[in-house]
This record gives structure tokens, sequence and C-alpha cells, in this order.
């Protein structure tokens, strides 16, 4: 299964089956079967930390961390009851220590003390763990993990600011190699990821370890306050059910960092370059925050200037990606194209987009972003301050295609078509034209990508005449495409042509009809 069908099969599976299981017949199917018990669980965690130390005996163990949270709650007991407290008073990830000791004093302090605790609690007729060595350490695995990371978009960020009242310096820091302490860079905050990476590094913790130290203890404590706090227990953030339940700010604040509104891209900021191919681009940052959920879908490894990882050359630190490369790859989500082309794949936009040839490239198109620019600008080097300035004029000369059809454009595009090709067994088909030329313009709406990239309102005809200049009045398809296919013009046949742009549109826009041959053919009557 690819990654499409794994990441739905954690996703979607799991809410089917809970709408069935609150719908159902509880615990019995229809015909009476007892149902197998629900194993799937987001706080599932393998416990094989002595793996550090070599192959392990036997394996890891399955440890359902919140059936346990759970179990001591009752016994009105807290997290403590695990993990101790550091010299910070926060709670260690680990359990029973602070650090880790050798390999049989870690083995021993698992054994002694779950087995400990599991005895205790059976010895008061409550539901217990196991005790012995097979029934923690299974060769099959007995719960089927849901879990899934929690992203911290712009909407979690905005509730978090505020319950702080917009101390950033409660969360972000920075290290000083120096003084070996963290400190508070003001309008310099970033990612967590920035630092944290997905393992442990030098002195640096994984985002998993700092993540689950600084929000669990903010969350504990604040609970522990008697007031309202965000989740102490792993299905709160890691549950996609529950994740879905998670409170969206519609009017979410934007996010001050002393950035410019409007940036002027470069090759490079700090010289002169009249003898760039192409000229300036002209960026809206501020747009672009609205249309992001964070940051790093653009900034992934740092919150600065594009060209300082991506050069022309490339460097070590932008992985040798150069930044053409970086603005210009169609299969890379963090690229300005690559972002673009994932919008097309909208439904809306994807039935033109689908059938258009994504290697295709004109100036026109490369003019949208590359706006002309005076030569003047490009000899000179303007002060950083002045840099947005110019930004926003030549942004100020984009044309954004809004208006819908003129009446004079409406007149001038045929209403019908009548498509004969299949006239000998079918009826002539009466394509509706001008009908679907406007569904289609009132499916752009306010769509900023096609307000600004069909630069003219003649462009949305480039969808179905996707190799004919912009008119209202292009060639015919069969101009193109003979009846027969022909080879030397390396186009399908008439026939082939209609089905795959009709039919390929239909499906990329998820339209149901026409499904059928004689939905759109009138079948002759002999």
């Amino acid at each position: 299964m690819g990654k499409v069908g794994s990441f739905m099969t954690r996703i979607v599976l799991p809410v089917v089956l809970a709408v069935v299981s609150t719908l159902g017949t509880g615990a019995y199917g229809q015909e009476g079967q007892m149902q197998p018990p629900d194993t799937r669980r987001a706080d599932v965690m393998i416990i094989d930390v002595l793996r550090s130390h070599g192959r392990l005996e036997r394996p890891g163990v399955e440890f359902p961390h919140d059936l346990h949270t759970q179990a001591l709650q009752k016994q009105k007991k807290d997290c403590t009851i695990c993990h101790l407290l550091t010299d910070k008073n926060r709670l260690s990830l680990k359990f029973q220590r602070i650090a880790d000791g050798a390999k049989t004093e870690i083995a021993d302090t698992y054994h002694a003390r779950c087995i400990e605790c599991h005895k205790a609690i059976a010895s008061t007729n409550e539901k217990s763990g196991p005790v012995t060595c097979g029934e923690c350490h299974r060769e099959k695995p007995e719960y089927d993990a849901i879990r899934i990371p929690i992203q911290f978009d712009k909407s979690l960020h905005a509730r978090h600011s505020k319950a702080v009242e917009n101390k950033c310096e409660t969360c972000h820091h920075e290290y000083d190699a120096q003084t070996k302490k963290l400190f508070y860079a003001k309008e310099k905050e970033g990612s967590c990821r920035y630092c944290h990476q997905d393992t442990t590094q030098d002195n640096r913790i994984s985002n998993r370890e700092a993540s689950h130290i600084a929000c669990l203890d903010c969350h504990r404590k604040i609970v522990a306050a008697g007031k309202k706090a965000g989740p102490i227990n792993c299905s709160g953030c890691h549950d996609p059910l529950q994740q879905a339940k998670i409170e969206k700010i519609s009017d979410i604040p934007r996010v001050l960092r002393k950035q410019p509104d409007t940036v002027l891209m470069k090759i490079n900021k700090d010289v002169i370059q009249p003898e760039a191919r192409m000229d300036f681009v002209p960026f809206d940052h501020e747009a672009h925050e609205g249309y992001s959920d964070s940051c790093r879908v653009c900034h992934h490894q740092s919150i600065s200037a594009c060209n300082t990882c991506h050069t022309q050359i490339g460097t070590k630190e932008g992985k040798w990606v150069t930044l053409d490369m970086a603005m210009h790859q169609r299969n890379a989500g963090e690229s300005c194209m690559g972002c673009h082309n994932l919008a097309k794949t909208q439904p809306k936009c994807a039935g033109c987009h689908t059938r258009m040839n994504p290697n295709r490239k004109d100036e026109q198109t490369c003019r949208t972003c590359h706006i002309k620019t005076d030569p003047q600008l490009k000899s000179v080097l303007l002060p950083a301050d002045q840099e947005p300035i110019a930004a926003k004029s030549l942004l100020d000369l984009r044309n954004p295609v809004k208006a819908p059809f003129t009446d004079t454009l409406i007149v001038d595009i045929p209403e019908k078509i009548s498509i004969k090709s299949l006239s000998n067994q079918y009826e002539a088909v009466d394509f509706p034209h001008r009908k679907i030329v406007q569904s289609l313009f009132n499916q752009i709406g306010e769509n900023k990508l096609a307000e600004y990239f069909h630069t003219s309102q003649t462009t949305l005809c480039r969808g179905c005449h996707h190799n004919s200049p912009e008119s209202v009045k292009p060639p015919k398809c069969q101009s193109c495409h003979n009846k027969p296919f022909n080879e030397a013009k390396d186009a399908p046949g008439l026939l082939g042509a209609y089905h795959q742009q009709c039919m390929g549109c239909h499906q990329a826009m998820h339209i149901e009809k026409p499904m059928g041959c004689t939905e759109c053919h009138k079948e002759k009557v002999p």
C-alpha cells in the first residue's frame, strides 16, 4: 500500500469504525456474533530501552500508557508514581530514574516496580496487568497503534499565545554555547524543530522529548492548579478522532516577528545583479502567511531568507539545492512551483490542469512572478528598508483577473457545439459550451492563484484548447486531432481526444455524471 493509502487507512478507517460502533448493535453484530475487542490505540509505546545495550533477548514490551494513567487516577495517584521529578521540578520521561544506568539496573527497575504494582492492584480484586515474562514480552503485537503526530499550526499557536499573554519566552529559547544556558532572543523566535530534530544530537534533545517535557509539564501544572489546560494523556494529542475535536480559531491574528510585508526576491541580497537572466520576484509575504498553516511550510530549516542556504551554486546547509531548484521544483512542497502545483490538484482546478503539460513554459507564465523590472533597479544596491517598498511597487503592477466574462466575450463564445464524431452509431452530442465555460469561471471564484496566473479572461480556454493561443475563438479540435490517429502529429485521434478530455475532466473534478455512453450520446433509432 502506498503512502496515501496507508495514511487514509490510519485516518479514515478509525473514523468509520467509530461511527459503526456507535450506530451499530453494541458488542454484537447483526447475526448475534460477538465482535472482537477494539485494539486500536494512540497511546501504545514500545519499551525497548535496553536496545542501546545490544540485541534484545526478548521482544520489546507494548505499553498502553493511557490505561495506566487512568488506573492511577482511580487510586488518586498521579504521574510521579512512575516518573521522578528533575531538579527543575519537571517530570523525567524515563521510568523511575532521571538518567540511564547499567543494563541490569534498568531491567531490574522495570521488573520489580511493574510486577509489584500489578500484584498490589490484583490483591484488591481490581483488573490488573501481567506478572509473567511472556505476558509482557509478546511475540505478536496485541494492539494496533494509530498514533499520529500533532501539528502545532497557527490556530494552536494563537491559542497558546493568548494563554501565556503573549509572553513568547514561555516556550521560545536559544542555547548559549559559552554560558551553556538557555536564553530568550526577542524577535528571533522560530519553530522548535529548527533546533530539536527527530533524534537527539549533541546537547539538543529530540523534538519528541522536548515537546513531551515542556508541554506535559505546563499542562500538568495548570491542571494541578484547578484550571483548564491542554491534554496530559497520549490520546488527547495523538488520537485522530481527538485531534479532529481540537478547537480551530477562524480569525487567527498574524504572528508578528518584524517580518516584512513584501520581499524583493533576488539571487543575493548583498550584491548588484544586472547580469541576472530573469527579473526580480516581488513576493507578498503577508498574503502567503495567510495561505499557510505554519512558517515551516516555506522556512523548513530556519526563518531566514531563502538565498541564505539556497545560493546559485548551492551550499552544504541547503543540501546543495540551488536557489533556482528551490523555487522551481515541481514536485517539492517547499518550492513555489511545487506548492502551486499542489493547489492545482484541488477538484475545481484539476479538471483543466490534469490534462495540461506540466513542463510547459512560456515567457508570459514566467512574467507572472518575474515582473518586468526597471534596469536601473537591478544595477543599484537598495538599502534594506527600501527593498520592501520596491517589491510593493512591483506587486502593484500585477493585474488580477477577477471580473467574469464581459457581455461582448460571452456573445463570441459559442453557446452549443455539435459533436458528430460518432454520428454513425449515435446522435450528435449538443455540447453546452458556453454553460460549461461560465461554470468553470464561477468555480475559480476568489482563487488568488487563478487571479494572477490566468493572465486574461481567455486563459481559461486553454484548459481544453491546450495547444492553441488564447482566444474566444480558438481552432477547432479536429485541426490537431484527425479522425484516425495521426502518428506524424503524435496526437490522439479525434474520438480519443474527446473522451480523454471530457471524461478526464469529469474524473478530476469528481463529477459523477455522465458515466455511460448514452448519457452523452443518444443512440440512433434503427
